[in-house]
């Protein structure tokens, strides 16, 4: 029996609850993003939620940035999820099922049930109060993509304190830029990882991270490696301009005999630290609160049709490190009662013998219903000529999902031929886009409205989302039907940042979002820096991004932390770097380097500027071509012409991208007019 879709469920609950009919999804698009407070208080009552206190309205105050939402509610996410307990757990559903690389090649699947997940929080918890973590206070992980790391999140929200989490394939310059900038109380992490058929020790690394994070009084190392790692070497002892830091191990503390329930706190308090690089300087730390990130991960359920376990028996598997907003968003769907599947390893087996039929391996033995992946994972599938039904039983998958770049439409044609055909249809692509910056889509899928190859179904309920023309004089732009424009949100969501950590007076908040346009009464409007185009349909297409941040598989990374890297080599003078990814185009990383006088980009120094970027960002952000120019283009004040030199490669005029009586060294712009010409 097909299940009835989230969306026809709500639409029962507007007819039934709130008198209200659409005839249309575009019609009740409308009404979600005109009627903000109406649309998100039925979010609310849709799904149940409760507060410990009484509350005012959905929508308090509109403005943006800086809106107000329930003003006067308390409520914790984690509350959320572990009210699912009982039901699920009666339905015999589990709350995660999980392998990694080793368990997977055994054919095996680890579970954790919903009373094991909530006797795990709730002494975790305990454990970490006992330790002095109090409401506020941030805790910082270093962990693979694990239960034990959806556990630990779930106890620091539990408390009220702060999370935020690097995957361990990230670097130490990458995770030290971040961490670094938001004083941790507590690190959480694993002593090592496996992945790509190696394993990894990072005890290492750990000891280099705690020596440039003086704040952190507390490490709590997870025995992911080694079953008797000892954490010992982890601690310090008091010594002059050096406090005390203390080592515990993770099943020590998670064995406490006492269980600390969530606490309620207020509805922007802060959940979590996430980040996205701006094109220069240090990574955005981006804080979200608890009440937003509940209703958006909600209402994502209603795009993504994921429902809880005890009704439908979904299980829902993004394929994510640690380090990307997927799976923060993967962990939100035990928000709604869903089982989430967790893989932690390499998509594409070991370097010494690629297998990109790892993932489909997994999710036939997890069940999946839904699995998402990164683009490019599936343009690598079809390259390898992988046969998904050949690797287990897949009869209940009923959902593919894509994100992190535009999906080829050759990746359409081979999904829809070699995947399922639930009900004997072509199974469902769920195509979104949205971003870290508000933890959720901005254009979505929609199980009932029509799939067209190459375009993302909808905009997504409540998301007040156009594509405008440039900006007048007045920083107003148009809105524009089957015209590519910036992608913008003209009205507030609950789930935007609250703020950036230790951003004075939202000078880079304000920067990052709010710097090209105005409405009409000089309120703020959402740049959120992406190539749109709503098609007549009310369809989106994406095209890349129009800022200078790299998006490679949906792990973005500025431009500044490459810098970091590559010019540490003393053969390096300058360096510039572009993402071509832009009109449906596969990405393609081009790193540009100037030199010493007398040196060359031999192949030694490419494979050293190669080695220092995997090392310090991640395998995901080493370029695809380096090349040795003259010199670096740059404005009279400095600054790196990356956006003008990006548009320059993708065909546009040198006159129409940038003004040449602006720069430093004009005549730098030929070579790499000379350049594009080439690439043609």
């Amino acid at each position: 029996m097909v299940p009835t879709p989230q969306i026809d469920h709500y639409r029962r609950f507007l007819r039934e609850q709130r008198g209200l009919v659409f005839d249309d999804y575009a019609s009740l698009w409308n009404w979600s993003v005109t009627e903000l407070d109406a649309f998100w208080r039925s979010i609310w009552d849709h799904f149940d939620l409760r507060s410990a206190t009484p509350f005012e309205a959905a929508l308090c105050e509109e403005r943006m940035p800086g809106a107000v939402w329930f003003r006067g509610a308390t409520l914790n996410i984690a509350e959320q999820a572990l009210r699912h307990v009982d039901a699920a757990d009666a339905a015999g559903h589990p709350a995660i099922v999980h392998a990694d690389e080793a368990m997977l090649a055994r054919g095996e699947l680890g579970e954790l049930s919903w009373p094991e997940l909530q006797r795990q929080v709730g002494a975790m918890a305990a454990a970490l109060h006992e330790l002095g973590v109090r409401r506020g206070d941030r805790v910082v992980a270093y962990l693979p993509n694990v239960p034990a790391t959806a556990v630990a999140f779930l106890a620091v929200a539990s408390l009220g304190a702060i999370w935020s989490v690097c995957s361990p394939d990230m670097g130490p310059v990458a995770v030290l830029d971040r961490f670094r900038q938001i004083e941790p109380r507590v690190l959480i992490a694993a002593d090592g990882v496996r992945y790509a058929g190696q394993e990894i020790d990072r005890m290492g690394m750990l000891a280099q991270l705690l020596d440039e994070l003086s704040t952190v009084g507390d490490v709590v190392l997870l025995a992911n490696l080694d079953p008797q790692v000892d954490p010992a070497p982890l601690a310090r002892a008091a010594g002059t301009g050096s406090p005390a830091r203390r080592a515990h191990r993770w099943d020590r503390l998670i064995a406490h005999p006492v269980s600390r329930a969530p606490e309620p706190v207020p509805f922007d308090h802060p959940l979590w630290i996430v980040y996205s690089s701006g094109t220069t300087g240090l990574p955005k730390p981006i804080v979200h609160g608890h009440g937003g990130v509940l209703l958006e991960m909600l209402k994502g359920s209603i795009h993504n049709n994921v429902g809880a376990t005890a009704d439908t028996g979904d299980r829902f598997h993004w394929y994510s490190s640690t380090g990307w907003i997927m799976w923060n968003c993967q962990v939100g769907a035990l928000m709604g009662g869903t089982t989430i599947c967790l893989f932690d390893g390499s998509p594409a087996g070991p370097k010494d013998a690629p297998d990109w039929s790892t993932l489909w391996r997994f999710v036939a033995l997890s069940k999946a219903t839904f699995f998402g992946a990164g683009a490019a994972f599936y343009a690598s599938c079809l390259k390898a000529g992988v046969e998904p039904m050949a690797q287990g039983d897949l009869s209940r998958l009923r959902a593919i999902g894509s994100t992190g770049s535009p999906l080829a439409d050759e990746s359409y044609d081979w999904i829809w031929a070699h995947c399922p055909k639930p009900d004997g249809r072509p199974i469902w692509i769920c195509i979104i886009s949205g971003g870290t910056d508000f933890a959720g889509a901005f254009l979505t899928g929609l199980i009932t409205e029509p799939l067209v190859r190459g375009q993302m179904q909808v905009r997504s309920l409540g998301a007040a989302v156009h594509a405008f023309s440039e900006a007048d004089a007045q920083g107003q732009g148009r809105a524009l039907i089957d015209e590519v424009g910036e992608l913008v949100c003209t009205r507030p969501m609950p789930s935007m940042p609250l703020y950036f950590w230790g951003d004075r007076d939202h000078e880079r908040y304000l920067a990052s979002y709010f710097d090209m346009y105005r409405g009409p009464r000089g309120e703020g409007i959402w740049r959120h820096g992406d190539w749109l185009r709503i098609t007549p349909s009310g369809g989106g297409i994406i095209y890349g991004r129009s800022d200078a941040t790299i998006n490679r598989h949906g792990i973005r990374m500025g431009t500044a932390e490459l810098y970091r890297a590559v010019e540490t080599h003393p053969e390096v003078l300058d360096s510039l770097v572009v993402d071509l990814e832009y009109l449906g185009r596969p990405s393609c990383l081009l790193l540009f380097v100037q030199l010493r006088d007398g040196v060359t980009l031999e192949t030694g120094l490419e494979q050293r500027l190669r080695a220092s970027i995997r090392k310090a960002l991640s395998a995901r952000h080493v370029p695809d071509e380096i090349h040795q120019v003259p010199a670096i283009p740059r404005t009279l004040s400095g600054k790196k012409m990356e956006l003008p030199i990006k548009k320059l490669l993708l065909g546009a005029a040198a006159e129409q991208v940038m003004k040449r009586d602006a720069m430093a060294n004009a005549d730098a712009v030929a070579w790499y007019q000379a350049f594009a010409r080439g690439r043609e």
